[in-house]
C-alpha cells in the first residue's frame, strides 16, 4: 500500500510539472512551498532558489504591499476563482522586467493546512497580438479619415469650378442645371463630412447629414427661402455608406424637384423628411409635400426630369420599391432592405 502511494505521489509529481501552464503553491504563510518547470521558465528561477522565499518575490515592488491582505481574504473564503478580477496583474521575472499575467487561485488542502495553488497564464503574447491588432486598426482608421476627408475635398473642388462656370454663363436654363449638379456634389460631400466627423466610418448618422443638406438645399432656391418649412424626422438612423450615398441623392433630387416645382410662384407650404428602420434590416424613406400636385397625365416612368429618372435609378441600385402619391399630399416612398456593413 506504502508503495502505491509512493508511485501516485511520483505520478503526480510528474503530472504536475507537465501540466502546460506556470504554476506556483504556496502556504499560508505566503511562501512558496513548490513550483513546476514552466513556471522555473516563465519567472527564471530555478526550484530552489524560490522554495521558501515569500511569493512577492514574483510581484513588481509597487504591489507587494496589499498582497498579503489580498491572500487573507482570500484564505477567508476558499473558493477557486480568478485573482484580481478587473485588474491588470502583471509577475516580475528574475531579471526584473514586468509581464502581463492571468492568475487562478485555488484551495488545497493537505495534510500542512490548506495550500494556495496559484495557476499563472503568460499574457505577453497575448497583449503583444493585441497591440499589432490594435495599432493595425488605428492606421486603418487614419486612413479611412484621410480617404473620407480627401474626397470631399475633391468633391468640394468640383462644386466650386462649376460656380464659376455658372458665374460665366448668361443661359438660365444651363445655368440650372449646373446648379442641380452642385447640390448633388453637395449632397454626397456632406456624406463623407458626416463619416470623417464621426467614430463610425461603417454608418452615416443621417439626423445629422440632413441637417446639414437641407438648410443649403433651400439657399439653392431664394425664390422660396423663408417660405417652404422643411421638417426631417430621421432620429437614431444610421445607413452603411453604400445605401447613405444613394439615400441621401434621392433625398436631395425630391427635395430639390418640390422646391423648384411644388412650390413656385412664391407658394408656400411645407415639406415633410422622413427615414427611418422598419424592422431590423428594413427601412422606408419617404419625402413629402403640400405643394403643387403632380400631373395627372404625367408619365413618372418616362419622365423628362433627370431628378427624377435618377430617383427611379437610385431605387433600382438599392434593390428598393418606389410608391408615388400625385396629391393631397404627394409623397414618395422608398422602402429597401440593408445589405451587409461596409
Amino acid at each position: 500500500m506504502t508503495n502505491r502511494r509512493i508511485e501516485l505521489d511520483d505520478y503526480l509529481g510528474q503530472a504536475f510539472h507537465r501540466i502546460p501552464v506556470a504554476m506556483i503553491v504556496v502556504n499560508q504563510r505566503g511562501e512558496i512551498t513548490r513550483v513546476n518547470q514552466l513556471a522555473e521558465t516563465t519567472f527564471g528561477y530555478d526550484a530552489p532558489e524560490l522554495i521558501g522565499r515569500p511569493v512577492e518575490v514574483l510581484i513588481p515592488t509597487r504591489f507587494r504591499a496589499a498582497h498579503p491582505g489580498y491572500r487573507q481574504g482570500f484564505l477567508a473564503e476558499t473558493t477557486a476563482r480568478p485573482m484580481g478580477l478587473g485588474r491588470d496583474l502583471s509577475g516580475l521575472r528574475k531579471d526584473g522586467s514586468e509581464f502581463p499575467v492571468e492568475i487562478g487561485i485555488n484551495p488545497v488542502e493537505t495534510g500542512e493546512g490548506t495550500m494556495i495553488l496559484s495557476v499563472i497564464l503568460d499574457l505577453s503574447e497575448r497583449k503583444q497580438a493585441e497591440k499589432r491588432i490594435q495599432d493595425a486598426l488605428t492606421q486603418k482608421d487614419l486612413l479611412l479619415r484621410e480617404v473620407h476627408h480627401r474626397v470631399k475635398n475633391n468633391l468640394q473642388v468640383i462644386h466650386s469650378l462649376l460656380d464659376l462656370q455658372a458665374l460665366k454663363l448668361s443661359d438660365n436654363e444651363v445655368v440650372e442645371v449646373l446648379r442641380d449638379s452642385q447640390n448633388r456634389i453637395r449632397s454626397m460631400s456632406l456624406i463623407h463630412q458626416t463619416l470623417y466627423q464621426s467614430r463610425n466610418f461603417a454608418r452615416v448618422d443621417f439626423q445629422r447629414f440632413l441637417d446639414d443638406l437641407l438648410p443649403s438645399l433651400t439657399e439653392s432656391y431664394r425664390s422660396v427661402a423663408g417660405k417652404v418649412d422643411i421638417v426631417v424626422d430621421a432620429h437614431k438612423v444610421q445607413l452603411p455608406i453604400n445605401e447613405a450615398i444613394p439615400c441621401g441623392l434621392v433625398i436631395n433630387e425630391l427635395v430639390s424637384n418640390a422646391l423648384k416645382h411644388g412650390f413656385a410662384q412664391g407658394r408656400s407650404g411645407r415639406i415633410e423628411v422622413s427615414i427611418q428602420q422598419l424592422a431590423e434590416r428594413q427601412v422606408e424613406l419617404s419625402v413629402s409635400n403640400d405643394g403643387e400636385p403632380i400631373a395627372a397625365d404625367l408619365n413618372l416612368e418616362h419622365t423628362p426630369s433627370l431628378g427624377l429618372q435618377l430617383v427611379q435609378l437610385l431605387a433600382r441600385q438599392l434593390n428598393g420599391s418606389l410608391q408615388v402619391q400625385r396629391a393631397a399630399p404627394t409623397r414618395f416612398t422608398l422602402r429597401f432592405a440593408l445589405g451587409g456593413d461596409t
